[in-house]
């Protein structure tokens, strides 16, 4: 075998390989989306108030007080919330930070069990959360409609042309901004890391790095059609494995595979307050990879 049919040899099968790591990527991409109380299964986010009242499709009475949220069963109700955490008698007593949030207890809402699931699950999930000093309550149904009718998120062809290794400028430290979010009157709070510069096709722009320094983000928009408002990629070294400390990437370069742009939580239904990208994270051209608008 010639030098040069050799070389055009291991081209064809890295390639190849590119194209099944990235289709066994979406496959674990969409499998995680179809967990019972993934993305797809938010069915409501309520807020609380400082008085004690039922909250539509929850049980017991919920208010929140002294800067903690709180709940109590009601007496007679068939729908109870039961977890680890909860106080059978009430009232259970939660607290959450800033921008964070974590599931107490689930329930089985009344007449579910003669309705069960194809994989059986019943039982409805309650994630508290925190945004803008607030707390919401969101819903995770594995009933919801939206992963009933799951068939897949609408995505581009793998396209080599859309990994690229870009150049990084870390920051002594991290910086805090305060950013939008997907529902209208909330803030986010985060810190940027650092900022790449994206050239592709002529055109260039620096990108602003938020996460944190083991797991950083590019939260940006771009100029395709129907894709959402704005996606969501996790960076990783040249090599493709993901960061420890800044100081693995070597070169001072990051690889930008685009190919792995996803839509946040809110693309999928109503009850999703993800960040806003920072302004200026826009790429002035489109992005045709990653995932399409799911809706």
């Amino acid at each position: 075998m010639t030098e040069a049919l050799q070389a055009a040899t291991s081209g064809t099968n890295v390639a190849e390989e590119a194209v099944r790591e990235h289709a066994a990527w979406r496959a674990d991409r969409e499998r995680e989306l179809r967990e019972p109380h993934g993305w797809l299964s938010p069915t409501a986010l309520l807020w609380p108030t400082a008085t004690p009242s039922r909250l539509p499709g929850l049980p017991g009475e919920w208010w929140v007080a002294d800067g903690v949220l709180r709940t109590q069963p009601v007496p007679g109700e068939a729908a109870v919330l039961v977890g680890e955490d909860v106080e059978p008698d009430g009232p259970t007593v939660i607290g959450v930070g800033e921008g964070r949030g974590r599931v107490v207890g689930t329930f089985l809402p009344e007449g579910r069990a003669a309705s069960a699931g194809s994989d059986g699950t019943l039982e409805v999930a309650v994630e508290v959360i925190v945004r803008t000093g607030r707390y919401g309550v969101r819903l995770r149904d594995p009933q919801a409609a939206t992963r009933a009718a799951f068939a897949g998120v609408p995505a581009f062809d793998y396209d080599p042309a859309w990994v690229l290794d870009v150049p990084v400028r870390w920051y002594d430290e991290p910086e805090p901004v305060t950013v939008g979010a997907a529902r209208p009157g909330l803030v986010h709070h985060v810190e940027v890391l650092g900022e790449v510069d994206v050239v592709h096709g002529g055109r260039s722009a620096t990108l602003a790095l938020t996460g944190t320094l083991a797991s950083p983000t590019v939260v940006f928009s771009d100029e395709a059609d129907g894709v959402a408002p704005w996606r969501a990629l996790e960076v990783t070294t040249t090599g493709g494995t993901a960061l420890d400390e800044p100081a693995a990437a070597p070169s001072g370069t990051l690889r930008l595979d685009l190919n792995r742009a996803v839509n946040l939580p809110h693309a999928f239904t109503d009850f999703g307050t993800g960040a806003a990208p920072l302004a200026g994270n826009h790429l002035p051209f489109a992005v045709t990879a990653g995932e399409k608008a799911p809706r």
